[in-house]
């Protein structure tokens, strides 16, 4: 490829970079919000939390970035550019599958720990800021690793908007070159790359907040064999 396609490739790779970080920054929030929403002791805060969760994980990805990209913009006079319309749909569609994984890990952590906290005289935030969520983030990050190569390759979506991501540059090279078997070989290649950067990040995270809660991986002792056989 000449250096003009491959600045192209380039500038589809940073693209990506933006929309995943941005998307995910959204997904987050909203799952943590969500999903303590879904353990909250009022029920129509629980109804409206798990209406949502239904709603956008029973939708396609793909057709809600067409709903927010050409069907918002009449309905209430404004546009979004394609990389925030990306961001919305995106970090809105995944972050109710995010919202399931907040809401496993806090009924998870062990009833004994919040009936320390009432007993403690400590308020619903309290006990969960200072027991639940240190227990149950340690126990998000492996399926939110899952949850983020999940939306890494989803952002592929964002170019039925025309948007230059990696897979938009990646096919306007392959229509310039007639080649497609080279192309898609190095698309492939540079999303598993950047997926594999993110796993083990999220590793090293994974360690981190384990570590601080005592849970970090202990190496194996092996005990010597005893000298001189058994009896």
């Amino acid at each position: 490829m000449t250096s003009g396609l491959w600045e192209l490739v380039f500038k589809g790779i940073w693209t990506t970079v933006q929309l995943l970080f941005f998307s995910a920054i959204l997904a987050a929030a909203v799952s943590f919000v969500v999903g303590v929403a879904r353990t909250h002791r009022l029920w129509i805060v629980r109804f409206l939390a798990g209406f949502y969760t239904e709603v956008f994980r029973g939708t396609s990805a793909l057709v809600m970035i067409f709903w927010v990209f050409f069907v918002l913009p009449p309905a209430f006079g404004w546009q979004l550019v394609p990389m925030w319309a990306g961001t919305l749909a995106l970090g809105l569609t995944y972050g109710a599958y995010g919202s399931e994984i907040v809401r496993g890990a806090l009924g998870a952590v062990d009833p004994a720990q919040q009936e320390g906290g009432i007993a403690l005289s400590f308020t619903p935030w309290q006990r969960m800021r200072l027991i639940l969520l240190p227990q149950a983030v340690p126990e998000m990050i492996p399926p939110f690793s899952n949850l983020l190569i999940e939306l890494l390759k989803g952002t592929a979506l964002v170019s039925v908007m025309g948007m230059g991501d990696l897979a938009f540059s990646g096919n306007l090279v392959r229509l310039a070159l007639q080649e497609s078997a080279g192309i898609y070989t190095y698309l492939l290649l540079i999303y598993f790359v950047i997926a594999f950067l993110l796993t083990r990040l999220m590793r090293g995270l994974e360690k981190k907040l384990k570590a601080g809660v005592g849970k970090a991986p202990t190496r194996e002792v092996k005990v010597p064999e005893p000298v001189g056989g058994g009896v």
